[in-house]
């Protein structure tokens, strides 16, 4: 597992998760003195089609790689055999230690575009050398969160467990889908391993080749009922779910005989909204009011809605694939720009690409009721537009070391479930509202700077090549 062919990402080897031009910069720079203090940006330009907000995820991985980044001995003989870097880059890297301040938007707060998730002040070669890794993490955490936070309005309160991992982009996004899931209002996971990492609740029930196995569906379940008698979830769509129902009717009244209980059961196929309320009457004429039914299949946002909207007697939702890869949306373009410098202000002009120049905060207000109404996206040394403003970015990490310990995710996941409850309602919907914007206003001293460098960069001449 440890050997070069495995392909893992290891504390050792994780330095070389890094774009090549982030490092051919680095050196660069280093060869022409350019490691003064830089700020990058790391933001949204625009939602992805249906999407009416985001939840950010992925600081917590990212504050570990920042602490913990290290070129080791292979790591920089590579480098050296590609025969591209000089030998004070190659001796710097083997010193490396990151050194910079993180301002960030904490996990679990909705944000929009253009609104950072994350600002980084560090020496200019630090602060290209961790690009690559910040967007690979920010990016698809985010994108995971916002498409599981969609899955968690639409259950309207009934429970949705992230059942992803065979149809995850590989180990690591299996873990990150696990933990952005979670913290986006899913009530766990049937990644075990995800479970021992971050301590989020693993659910499972049976797949079809169990009961398969067995010379009857009756047996399989009696079977399973035997051997984890305190986690009886029965799938009961092998065959005929209807006398799949019946048979767990059966096991139940047997367990019931030991004091014991079915917790519930599971429809994987069919017309899922009339399967289960056949099988909800089916229970509750046995008298088996507290079996929970589950509900799984291939599904999304927008299919467990229509569910709702069809009556379905259901308790929660296992959702996979759609949620673990964000299926409609499987791509977020977070960037990460230099907003300002040893010179003062950077800012970019190109065409439909166009950056925010300085450090920033994002004040965001509500009404009476608690909603939220706007945000104002302000430079960092402005006051609050209001008293009652609350600013987003917090201040996480100085000259490389976190400021605090790292936040448990529940408390995380407590924050993201509260924001959602304070959205507007049209940003709560699954499509994008024709009647309503968020309101994102820049402040009048942000406005007149972009204004002002825009017109002083257009106009400006180019060098004397003399």
């Amino acid at each position: 597992m440890g050997s070069r062919g495995s392909g893992w990402v290891t504390p050792e080897n994780v330095g070389l998760l890094v774009d090549l031009y982030e490092l051919t910069m680095a050196d660069s720079y280093l060869r022409h003195g350019l490691n003064q203090q830089a700020t990058f940006d790391l933001f949204v330009r625009e939602l992805p089609p249906n999407r009416n907000f985001l939840v950010c995820a992925g600081l917590e991985p990212v504050l570990d790689y920042l602490e913990g980044l290290r070129f080791s001995p292979e790591t920089l003989g590579y480098l050296e055999s590609l025969k591209l870097f000089s030998r004070e880059f190659l001796d710097y890297l083997e010193k490396f230690r990151f050194t910079g301040d993180v301002w960030a938007v904490p996990e679990g707060e909705v944000v929009l575009p253009p609104e950072p998730l994350l600002e980084l002040r560090a020496p200019r070669v630090e602060a290209q050398i961790v690009e690559t890794f910040l967007l690979n993490q920010m990016n698809f955490q985010t994108m995971i969160a916002s498409k599981a936070a969609r899955v968690v309005l639409a259950a309207r309160g009934r429970a949705v467990v992230d059942f992803s991992p065979r149809r995850d982009h590989g180990a690591d996004a299996a873990l990150k889908a696990a933990r952005s899931s979670y913290l986006a209002g899913c009530v766990g996971t049937s990644n075990v391993l995800a479970g021992q990492l971050y301590g989020i609740p693993v659910y499972g029930t049976m797949a079809h080749s169990y009961v398969m196995s067995f010379d009857d569906e009756l047996s399989a379940f009696r079977a399973f009922a035997q051997d984890f008698p305190q986690n009886v979830v029965l799938l009961i769509d092998t065959y005929d779910p209807i006398q799949g129902a019946k048979n767990a009717v059966k096991v139940a009244k047997e367990l019931a005989e030991r004091g014991l209980k079915v917790k519930g059961v599971r429809i994987d196929s069919g017309d899922l909204a009339t399967l289960s309320r056949e099988v909800r009457r089916i229970l509750d004429e046995a008298g088996l009011h507290d079996v929970k039914i589950l509900l799984s299949g291939d599904l999304n946002e927008h299919k467990i809605e229509k569910l709702l909207q069809e009556g379905a007697a259901v308790d929660a939702f296992g959702v996979g694939t759609e949620m673990g890869t964000s299926y409609d949306a499987p791509a977020l373009g977070g960037v990460y720009k230099l907003v300002e410098d040893e010179r003062g202000y950077r800012v970019k002009l190109s065409a439909g690409k166009a950056t925010l120049p300085g450090r920033k905060q994002i004040w965001r207000l509500y009404d009476d009721e608690g909603t939220m109404v706007r945000d104002v996206l302000a430079l960092a040394d402005e006051p609050s537009p209001e008293p009652e403003a609350r600013p987003l970015l917090k201040p996480v990490m100085r000259g490389g070391e976190r400021l605090s310990p790292p936040e448990p995710l529940p408390r995380i996941r407590e924050r993201c479930l509260r924001n959602l409850e304070r959205l507007p309602e049209p940003l709560k919907r699954l499509e994008r509202p024709r009647d309503f914007e968020y309101p994102v206003r820049l402040s009048p001293k942000l406005e007149a700077l972009k204004a002002r460098m825009h017109r002083e960069l257009v106009r400006a001449p180019a060098p004397d090549p003399d």
